[in-house]
């Protein structure tokens, strides 16, 4: 209650009971649980349509072995000492492993391993 509503006689302080509040406020704990479950339906129907809103647009790099790719350079190259007219991807390299979906080992065309392993984000598929 604010200091305002002491002095001003508002509908909240002139039909305020006691011992309807502390009812009130009973009945609200036995509905907790219900509440709940309620709010945790909505929270999953959410993300439903968040998720589903997002793979829409989500654009899929199907990668295999033997693939060539262009790799981002700014991921290559961290400290950021390429100017800004460099290009911005480097290779092309070859898919030498797949890890996991979307996770990839490469090598150069003449053999020698990338020491890391590249994610499908930082990746573009080569055409020749």
């Amino acid at each position: 209650m604010i200091p305002v509503e002491i002095g001003v006689h508002s509908p909240r302080v002139v039909h305020f009971n006691e011992a309807n509040n502390e009812e009130g406020l009973r009945n609200l704990l036995d509905l907790v649980e219900e509440l709940r479950d309620k709010e945790s339906i909505k929270v999953a129907a959410y993300q439903q349509r968040v998720s589903r809103y997002y793979n829409k647009r989500v654009n899929p790099r199907p990668l295999r072995k033997g693939d060539l790719v262009l790799r981002n350079v700014t991921i290559a190259d961290p400290t950021g000492t390429r100017g800004k007219l460099a290009p911005n991807c480097e290779g092309p390299y070859m898919v030498k492993k797949v890890l996991r979906p979307g996770t990839f080992k490469l090598e150069t065309l003449r053999g020698m391993e990338i020491p890391r392993a590249w994610n499908a984000e930082h990746l573009r598929k080569y055409y020749q």
